[in-house]
């Protein structure tokens, strides 16, 4: 599509006109798509707003940057939070202490959960430990099974051991599900305290989880 094709999809009444042209707007440099993704992060559709929110994430600009951090704190929909928590990631360090913020403020699922994958995406231990600190706090078991597969990131950094010190209780939970992936995290460590800990799982009651550590330990 040229440019004027996408202008009159984006104006079109239908949703599916609109996510046609954003998505042809892939096409296009910065310049010129971010201006025209800019004049919808207030869609009335919350599919169209991810699509910008996406878009504003590859097509760079300062004030696609605003829009993001409008984005993550003001839009009603979790879903289009989410993917302007990931396209955020994209503006590389600068973006770190939003997300860390962001964390902090959403309790949403879906939000932290990608956020978890964005600031582990951006090389920032510190902050990741913080917020899995926050996130192994809650009662969201996806969001706390997200937190631990990050901590097993953390290995062989400055906060590997309080890192390890959040896992290795975890070892004992009741969910097996919580232990497979403490399991795997734990592999991770080339630590006494770790291994100690697998060697443990190698008996668990679930097989799901010995089949984790048997991995682990290859």
């Amino acid at each position: 599509m040229d440019i004027e094709q996408i202008k009159i999809a984006l104006d079109n009444c239908d949703p599916q006109q609109r996510m046609k042209g954003i998505r042809e707007l892939r096409n296009y440099a910065a310049d010129i798509a971010a201006p025209l993704l800019l004049d919808h992060v207030n869609d009335r559709e919350f599919l169209v707003r991810s699509f910008v929110a996406m878009g504003l994430g590859r097509k760079q600009s300062d004030a696609a940057f605003a829009a993001l951090l409008a984005m993550i704190k003001h839009d009603r929909d979790p879903n289009v939070r989410a993917e302007a928590a990931n396209s955020l990631s994209f503006y590389g360090d600068v973006a770190v202490t939003h997300l860390r913020q962001m964390y902090e403020q959403d309790d949403h699922w879906l939000v932290r959960r990608s956020v978890i994958a964005a600031v582990a995406d951006l090389n920032s231990p510190q902050e990741l430990l913080e917020i899995c600190l926050i996130g192994l706090a809650g009662e969201d078991q996806p969001v706390i099974e997200s937190c631990i597969s990050a901590l097993g990131l953390l290995a062989n950094t400055k906060q590997q051991e309080e890192a390890l010190n959040l896992l290795l209780p975890l070892a004992a939970d009741e969910c097996w599900r919580i232990r497979l992936q403490v399991a795997k995290s734990l592999g991770k460590y080339n630590h006494q305290s770790a291994i100690a800990a697998l060697n443990r799982l190698k008996t668990d009651e679930d097989h799901r989880v010995v089949g984790a550590v048997l991995e682990s330990l290859l």
